[in-house]
């Protein structure tokens, strides 16, 4: 039995094939850039079948979950990403009751329960305060590479409180702060710590609980890492590729449509229309 999970992101598509076994076989991790979402899923696709030497009559069942999954025009089933984020999680971290993801374009709190089941969550997607939007404009403010900007902001020697989180209004007080004299590390370690008291309060409204766990492409963000720890000090749970959780999840998902017991099978979808209903 061989499953593949795709999250289609806002802003880079994720790909994981599974083995019976829950294997990784291949995966990647595409930008999306200019291309469309629907041709960026079909190469994404089409590169993790070549790098596991398989064809597409290989694969049982494939799962699209994410902003676009809509778009994955190929896939048998579209997932919320919120069940799959908590999917893949659960499944390397079986302890996890608190999913924490950073994606691209939005920012959610995941509440779990102890079989890995979604029992509440909280989410930010109207604006891109607290996403890696926000860090990418900030970056060109600073004038330094988005990779970078993590290490920087570790060097602060001053603690620098942004007054708001619009990215609109933050670019020009980030303008305003260089002309002041503060250095570029001090106003980096100030932007991680907006953007994590900004997810946190999201957390805040379901409550922080023991163990958390990060998901997403904005935890391999040093400086985010390190602001979560320094604000709720407590240990973290981190992948070693936090942004394929969304996929990975899904490719676990998608072993529950293929094999039984049906009982997976039908708390999936109870809690997929859980989700469907708040969202």
């Amino acid at each position: 039995m061989i499953t593949i999970g795709i999250d289609v992101g806002s802003c880079s598509t994720k790909c994981v094939i599974l083995d019976e076994d829950k294997n990784i076989l291949a995966g990647n991790i595409l930008e999306i850039g200019r291309s469309s979402a629907k041709k960026i899923g079909e190469r994404s696709l089409e590169m993790a079948l070549a790098d596991a030497r398989l064809k597409r009559e290989d694969i049982q069942y494939i799962i699209a979950t994410g902003y676009g999954r809509i778009n994955a025009s190929f896939a048998d089933r579209q997932v919320t990403e919120i069940t799959c984020h908590a999917m893949g999680a659960h499944h390397f971290f079986p302890d996890t009751r608190i999913v924490i993801d950073i994606g691209g374009q939005d920012s959610k709190v995941i509440h779990l329960n102890q079989d890995g089941e979604v029992l509440d969550f909280a989410m930010n997607d109207k604006c891109a305060a607290g996403t890696g939007r926000f860090l990418e404009v900030m970056a060109q403010v600073l004038e330094v590479d988005i990779d970078e900007l993590g290490e920087l902001s570790l060097h602060s020697q001053k603690k620098i409180e942004m007054s708001n989180m619009c990215t609109v209004f933050v670019e020009s007080e980030v303008v305003s702060l260089i002309a002041e004299g503060h250095t570029r590390e001090d106003i980096a370690a100030g932007i991680h710590y907006a953007i994590v008291e900004r997810v946190l309060g999201l957390a805040h409204r379901i409550g922080i609980r023991e163990a958390i766990t990060l998901t997403g492409g904005v935890n391999k963000n040093i400086g985010i890492i390190h602001a979560i720890k320094q604000r709720l000090g407590l240990s973290l749970n981190i992948p070693d590729e936090p942004q394929i959780m969304g996929a990975l999840g899904a490719a676990l998902i998608a072993q529950s449509y293929v094999q039984p017991p049906l009982k997976i099978d039908s708390r999936i979808r109870k809690i997929t229309e859980f989700i469907d209903d708040r969202q």
